[in-house]
């Protein structure tokens, strides 16, 4: 292993980087073909989690599982730790049995994940969908990525990141959008699609060859023979966790989870409570809408083609790190890996505080660019600094430890930001107090349905009645304590940085 290493094997050295053009063209087609794997990967996971707490609230009635933003929170909680949490234990199965193998066993359990989500349309249909989601994605992210370790150099790693990112988010972009036009007709042919999209991935396994497999089999035979002694794996993931490098990064990259998560989870439900998306057809194609299938389709409009759903305003996110990350990973390469994750952390707080701050629909579509911009600066940077610092043979490991902090925000996150929403910003809460007030018994009132039985009751428009909540309610609160926690976050990685770059001076 190049590079000046402590006495635990850690190489704690920033390499010097090859520029754009040298950087791109040093790739190998293994890296191309896990970039496709996980592009169709992230094309059917995206097409479910991009639209799940529409699902999940949307009422019985609509074909929606008709359950609160808080039982909801539940199922996203244990989405979230079994998600994040398998890889620390296949990481290093996958550097051992092998990254082919587990590819295509991870493949099997999504197929059967989303199928099972289309036949039980209920709270433990969802959740057992979910959970065989989660471990699939578990079992599948590190045998893609310890690919993508072996098949870069370290020359070129912090450009193949940035790719590696931005081939994944096409599938990312174009997930929710499949979502959003195919719930329109039934919420089943979303569940459908994307176990179809998915099985695509055993035609790209036919092609894969796996890097380091001699290596790898020759490391298992020095084992078998009594040549060379293994660990068991939770002894040594156990062993490497404990090294205060990687427990403290673990620790402080925890609240930046927290904060991310909330906009994919919470912020669509807010979108299509309280933004009146119609001002953006309007400002781009008149008060008529469009009935330009091409622009409906890929602006995430709704059927009528008046205005934007959550989903497509969301996409703002995947579409920018799809056409632009490679841009801001050949800028972020030049910088030091910490000084490029904290300047993200940093952007992408202040875009939640610009949510909680207005309902206005172009507001929104800046705050989710700028939250973009941090992300792209931040997530590449994640992996190959966990990629830099592993030891030799334990690069999947590593990847594997990259969802750790992921984990525990995600985890937390998952549980207390449709909580915290329900708490302080949820239209039907409110609507449901309106009810009480007006003295309508609530026992009658199907979950998911309040607002529409309180703009029966008064008469009001729907917009007028929306604006009226959102007046008398301080609906950015949650997301100011969302912000919080994820400032507290952005001073611990800043602490972390100046301490990881006097372990570097050191070494």
């Amino acid at each position: 292993m190049t590079g000046t290493q402590t006495h635990a094997g850690n190489d704690l050295r920033e390499v010097k980087q090859l520029g754009l053009w040298a950087s791109i063209a040093s790739l190998s087609y293994v890296f191309w073909l896990v970039g496709g794997m996980e592009l169709i990967e992230r094309f059917a996971y995206y097409g479910i989690k991009s639209s799940a707490a529409l699902y999940a609230k949307a009422p019985a009635s609509e074909g929606g599982l008709g359950i609160t933003m808080g039982d909801f929170g539940i199922i996203l909680m244990i989405w979230a730790l079994l998600q994040t949490f398998v890889p620390v234990l296949t990481g290093g199965i996958s550097d051992r049995v092998g990254y082919k193998e587990t590819i295509f066993a991870s493949t099997v359990l999504k197929i059967a994940g989303y199928l099972v989500m289309a036949f039980f349309p209920s709270f433990y249909g969802f959740m057992a969908g979910a959970v065989l989601l989660a471990i699939g994605t578990g079992i599948f992210k590190p045998g893609i990525q310890g690919t993508l370790v072996l098949a870069t150099k370290k020359e070129n790693a912090s450009m193949a990141w940035g790719i590696f990112y931005q081939t994944v988010n096409i599938g990312g972009f174009l997930g929710p959008l499949m979502a959003v036009h195919l719930r329109q007709l039934a919420w089943e042919n979303v569940f459908f699609a994307c176990a179809a999209i998915i099985s695509l991935n055993f035609i790209m396994l036919l092609a894969y060859k796996e890097p380091g497999k001699e290596e790898r089999l020759a490391r298992q035979a020095r084992v078998a023979s009594g040549e060379e002694n293994q660990q068991a794996l939770w002894k040594d993931a156990l062993a490497e966790l404990k090294k205060p490098i990687v427990f403290w990064y673990m620790i402080v990259f925890s609240g930046f989870w927290f904060l991310f998560n909330a906009l994919f989870d919470v912020l669509p439900v807010h979108i299509a409570e309280w933004v009146d998306t119609s001002v953006i057809v309007n400002d781009l194609f008149g008060p008529q809408g469009t009935q330009n299938g091409f622009a409906q389709f890929w602006l995430g409009l709704d059927n009528s083609g008046t205005k934007v759903m959550p989903e497509g305003m969301l996409n703002l996110n995947a579409g920018m790190i799809m056409t632009s990350c490679f841009l801001i990973a050949a800028l972020t390469a030049k910088f030091r890996i910490m000084h490029a994750m904290l300047a993200g952390a940093i952007a992408s707080i202040v875009a939640f505080f610009i949510i909680g701050s207005s309902n206005f629909a172009w507001a929104i579509v800046f705050a989710i660019a700028l939250f973009s911009l941090g992300e792209m600066m931040i997530s590449p940077k994640k992996n190959e600094f966990m990629g830099n610092i592993a030891p030799h043979g334990k690069k999947a490991m590593y990847l594997g430890f990259v969802m750790l902090p992921q984990g525990i925000g995600w985890g937390l996150e998952g549980y207390w930001g449709p909580r915290l929403y329900e708490l302080y910003a949820s239209k039907e809460t409110f609507s449901l107090q309106m009810l009480a007030e007006k003295g309508v018994d609530l026992a009658t009132i199907p979950t998911g349905e309040a607002f529409t039985r309180l703009v029966a009751l008064t008469g009001d428009a729907p917009q007028q009645l929306t604006q009226q909540l959102y007046q008398m309610h301080n609906i950015g609160f949650a997301w100011y304590l969302i912000g919080a926690i994820g400032s507290f976050s952005a001073l611990g990685i800043m602490f972390y940085g100046m301490w990881y770059q006097r372990l570097q001076s050191q070494h």
